[in-house]
């Protein structure tokens, strides 16, 4: 299903029944992302998975992204689903979105999930996102993909598991190039540690053990700026903790869920 909202369409998936909760995929991906979810999800919750503005079936406008837009983008989502309450699941850039989102429209979310994310770019990340922007505008996102990859996964996952990187793989391939570097520039300005404090929903931080992209520690800073918040390290992650060690995550994210709805 599609919705036109703040200039563009955002295609999206509804299933399942209960309290809604949302699911905010990662950068080059989609909403497919969470397929591992689904089926512990949908028996609790009414499932809400978008692709974000550039990413699946979503408009790819041209230009830089910020996450104040991609926000927006979901508040008018939100807003056509009828929706003034509910949980979020967001991972990587999902994660920068729900900040970005908990702060700008205080009491939507019920519970936060922030998993493999950061909450503060690092010094060079203009640097180095504008050198993976480049990458991708010169040879397609075959030019990112084997890098990507590798940091996305351990590489005993990756020699155990073809068929995900397959999968995974395409996802990246057909990400279109003007989606991948809009929304890099809005992950390279991602700054919401400071201001985390003001959120005052339960939140729940996750991260795989062996992420290099938003390491441990960057998963500890949101958790020290949030007090009450929880964290679990995954052990044999990487950064798409959510398919490497889905049980794990699971196991972890329905514990979490159990006891804020």
């Amino acid at each position: 299903m599609k919705v036109k909202t703040n200039g563009i369409e955002i295609n999206y998936e509804v299933e399942g029944n209960g309290p809604w909760i949302t699911l905010s995929h990662s950068l080059a991906c989609n909403l497919h992302m969470w397929d591992e979810q689904m089926e512990l999800l949908t028996k609790h919750f009414k499932v809400l998975r978008f692709d974000t503005r550039g990413h699946g079936q979503s408009t790819a406008p041209e230009g830089d992204y910020t996450l104040e837009q991609l926000a927006d983008d979901v508040h008018g989502l939100f807003a056509h689903l009828g929706i003034t309450a509910t949980h979020w699941v967001g991972l990587s850039m999902g994660g920068m979105i729900g900040q970005t989102y908990a702060l700008k429209y205080p009491g939507v979310f019920k519970s936060l999930v922030l998993a493999d994310t950061t909450s503060r770019r690092p010094p060079n990340a203009a640097q180095m996102w504008g050198e993976r922007m480049e990458i991708a505008q010169a040879k397609g996102m075959a030019g990112v993909l084997d890098s990507t990859l590798a940091r996305w996964f351990t590489a005993p996952y990756i020699q155990a598991r073809p068929d995900i990187m397959k999968r995974i793989g395409d996802d990246i391939l057909n990400t279109p190039v003007a989606g991948f570097c809009g929304a890099c520039a809005a992950i390279a300005k991602v700054d919401t540690l400071d201001r985390l404090k003001e959120i005052k929903c339960p939140v729940f931080i996750t991260v795989g053990d062996q992420d290099h992209g938003t390491p441990p520690d960057m998963a500890r800073a949101i958790h020290a700026n949030l007090p009450g918040s929880s964290l679990a390290i995954i052990e044999s992650a990487a950064h798409i903790s959510n398919i490497e060690q889905s049980e794990v995550f699971n196991k972890n994210l329905i514990n979490f869920l159990d006891n804020v709805k």
